[in-house]
């Protein structure tokens, strides 16, 4: 009777389209996605808001849906290429997602001409046997244009990119520098050797540092300043550049090109911690112990004169030679950089001591040329220069949360859970499938996790273990609930250090003025919450703990609603930005193998699904899936507990570590999807799987054997890997299905920039 029910119960959710045709919707109540046939995807499109209801489950289980009424369509411009077939003007969806083309009326194509790439209005949605129709919007140009890719992404994920005329109006009405009356009610910090240390290419400077030897208590210590753009100041709550700014929420990057959250007055200019001149900052001053601990600590406005720009290659140059030229360049700041560098080692020995989770990952960068093509993809090298900063910035930040905890003032923190206990079951699985003997326990401490990565660090499958330990985390987000940061092991964290890139920085700038001054911040009337937000707040809301029986729940005050909002759009937002970053960097990749078609190259193992291997490039940093069916003429099996696949026959195991020879063999610009084919170089393993298989007789017949193996398949009803569909333990030809990710797309390259997403 359930079942039945279960059936005719309509649900309200969000479709997913997928390149192949169907799609899915995503329930809004939280329970498992809805498939639904590419017959049901004609009369709707990705992104719409629906009610459905599940008509029949397949033969494994899994509802298949039927879509009853379209609540709502998205606003969502439709981005794509205009082509003309047989004299009938269409559109192609740049996002195969939406799975059909836009049929455009004659006289409704306004300049664009064929080939080149447009903003579509829709004007009549698709129906059961009518395609939608749509209108030229705006004409971006051809394919192949310089920073194409960039122009696509901010339109495709709604990233705004322009600035209001008001809010450019407020810009230019600001002073082009510090003016006496700026000075009143700060401390003149202009006599103190402050300097900033960021990467070569960095334009914008929000945080200048100071060290010196300090008696702490009756031990000695050190005096850490950490000086930030006092953004505030020139951005006031609801004006125009506020608005903008807050619409944004978050600065993007792509390679060659910034979507600042601010305008260039103030990001590279009024609020740029630039050398030599004079900048109004916010400071935190710290006094910090031997032993790394922040002894004691005051937050006040400052004006600081910047003493120089290190770059942290000079700083690390300077570090590990002090008679070096660099440091004879910079002779008079040696002495503090040397002060940073102690200090620095002090809260990494505290941060070791904690227990905070700091694993060694891979990150780079993409070099491209003047005209956006890519060069070279080359890894990033963290240096003491990048430690040091990000030590400083991290105790700035634990100070922050700490000042606005202890003032009960509301405000927004950065928090990061715990993993599931999901994620934390499929973690044990394969730890112990692996055979590594820590584990963790049923309520972690991230201790427990650096301690397994410190176990594994020279073991053959370290990388392999470090990415799972690292795939069972959570993601951090912007609350006025303080729950502390798991990753980094601190009771209280919030994000202080960069107001020019980040919006919640800006707010806690505000709020930390607000306590300083005795006063109340009273958040602005805020914009309604966007797509991403609704979409964030739903998967939060399924993870929140349900009230116990006779707990009295407590209502929240328009106050908290407020700042919960707040930080559910920062947080989104933060996503969004990610989001149109990869897509970007993915379009650059994907063009960069077209011209490597047909080479090979060896690789890694970096990620194990049931319908492929994804591997990553050893030369090119570059990611691209082994599609199942280039493995060989066998049956492979999924293991989910080892995250690997092996062959029935030969035993052949691939798994996230494993090392593959691969060559180029596809490169779908529109997918941003990058196939790979495996080649010779693997069989070594081949030989010893058969070994293992046979006791070391040798490998097994690869005609008769197979063939008859296969019939014997057939007849116990078993898939054989030209027939099967379905993507179970044993992924097969066809990949999965209806897997969502069967379709997987050049991923991974490009890490974090410095100051990060912690």
């Amino acid at each position: 009777m359930n079942e039945k029910n279960n059936l005719l119960a309509e649900f309200e959710g969000v479709v997913s389209g997928h390149r192949d045709g169907h799609g899915f919707v995503i329930r809004d109540d939280g329970q498992p996605d809805i498939y639904l046939p590419s017959n049901e995807m004609r009369a709707v499109l990705h992104k719409d808001r629906v009610k459905a209801r599940i008509v029949r489950l397949d033969r494994k289980g899994r509802p298949e849906g039927r879509v009853t009424e379209i609540i709502e369509r998205p606003a969502a411009p439709i981005i794509g290429r205009l082509l003309q077939e047989s004299g009938v003007w269409l559109v192609a969806p740049e996002d195969k997602r939406y799975g059909q083309d836009v049929l455009i009326p004659k006289g409704a194509t306004g300049s664009a001409k064929t080939g080149q790439v447009v903003v579509v209005e829709l004007t009549e949605p698709p129906a059961l046997y009518g395609q939608p129709v749509g209108r030229v919007k705006e004409v971006l140009g051809e394919i192949d244009d310089p920073g194409m890719e960039i122009e696509i992404a901010v339109r495709k994920y709604g990233v705004p990119h322009e600035f209001s005329d008001s809010a450019l109006a407020e810009a230019r009405a600001l002073p082009d520098k510090v003016r006496p009356a700026d000075l009143k009610h700060r401390v003149d910090l202009r006599d103190v050797a402050l300097v900033t240390i960021d990467g070569e290419d960095a334009r914008d400077f929000d945080d200048a540092v100071y060290c010196e030897p300090a008696k702490v208590g009756r031990g000695k210590g050190w005096r850490l300043l950490v000086a930030i753009a006092d953004v505030s100041h020139y951005v006031k709550t609801g004006a125009p550049i506020d608005v903008d700014a807050y619409d944004r929420a978050t600065s993007v990057y792509f390679p060659r090109r910034v979507i600042p959250m601010l305008p260039e007055k103030l990001s590279n200019g009024l609020c740029s911690l630039n050398p030599d001149v004079d900048r109004l900052c916010m400071v935190c001053d710290m006094l910090v112990n031997a032993k790394g601990e922040v002894h004691a600590y005051q937050f006040y406005p400052a004006v600081m004169h910047s003493h120089a720009r290190f770059t942290y290659t000079e700083v690390a140059a300077v570090l590990q030679n002090t008679r070096g030229p660099e440091a004879q360049n910079r002779k008079a700041l040696v002495p503090h950089l040397l002060n940073l560098h102690d200090v620095y080692r002090a809260l990494v020995a505290a941060r070791n001591k904690r227990g905070a989770v700091d694993f060694e990952t891979v990150e780079t960068q993409i070099v491209c040329d003047e005209s956006g093509r890519i060069e070279k993809i080359v890894p990033r090298t963290r240096n003491d220069a990048h430690k040091l900063i990000e030590e400083a910035m991290l105790a700035a930040n634990v100070c922050s949360a700490d000042f606005i905890g202890q003032s009960k003032h509301a405000g927004l923190f950065r928090v990061h859970e715990g993993p599931t206990p999901e994620k934390q079951e499929t973690l044990r699985n394969y730890l112990k499938a692996m055979g590594v003997s820590q584990s963790i326990s049923d309520n972690p401490h991230p201790s427990e996790f650096q301690q397994i990565a410190e176990a594994t660090k020279d073991r053959p499958e370290a990388q392999q273990i470090h990415s799972m330990l690292l795939r069972s985390m959570s993601q951090a987000i912007y609350t006025p609930m303080n729950q502390g940061h798991f990753g980094l092991a601190f009771d209280a964290y919030t994000h202080f250090t960069s107001p020019i890139r980040r919006y919640p920085d800006l707010l806690v700038h505000r709020v930390i003025k607000a306590i300083l001054t005795k006063q109340k911040y009273q958040l602005p009337a805020l914009p309604t919450p966007g797509e991403a937000h609704a979409k964030l707040s739903k998967r939060l809301a399924s993870r929140a703990r349900p009230p116990v029986a006779g707990e009295a729940v407590k209502k929240p005050s328009a106050d908290l609603l407020a700042w919960q909002a707040a930080g559910l759009h920062c947080s989104a937002n933060e996503r969004r930005a990610d989001e149109a970053s990869r897509d970007v960097e993915a379009w650059l990749k994907c063009k960069y193998m077209r011209e490597h078609l047909g080479e090979e190259f060896g690789g890694v193992v970096t990620s194990v699904t049931s319908f492929g291997l994804f591997v990553t490039l050893d030369a090119m940093y570059v990611e691209g899936l082994v599609h199942i069916t280039e493995l060989g003429g066998e049956y492979f099996r999924f293991d989910e507990a080892r995250q690997e696949l092996r062959g029935e026959r030969t035993g052949i195991r691939y798994a996230l570590g494993s090392r593959v020879q691969v060559q180029v063999s596809r490169v779908d610009l529109d997918g941003r999807r990058i196939d790979f084919r495996l080649v010779s170089g693997n069989d070594d393993a081949m030989l010893r799987a058969m070994r293992d298989k046979t006791g070391g007789e040798g490998a097994p017949d690869q005609g008769g054997g197979r063939r008859l193996r296969e019939r014997e398949e057939r007849a116990q009803g078993k898939a054989t890997p030209r027939e099967s569909t379905g993507p179970g333990k044993g992924a097969t030809a066809k990949g999965g299905g209806r897997n969502k990710e069967a379709r997987g797309s050049a991923r991974g390259g490009a890490g974090k920039t410095r100051k990060g997403r912690r």
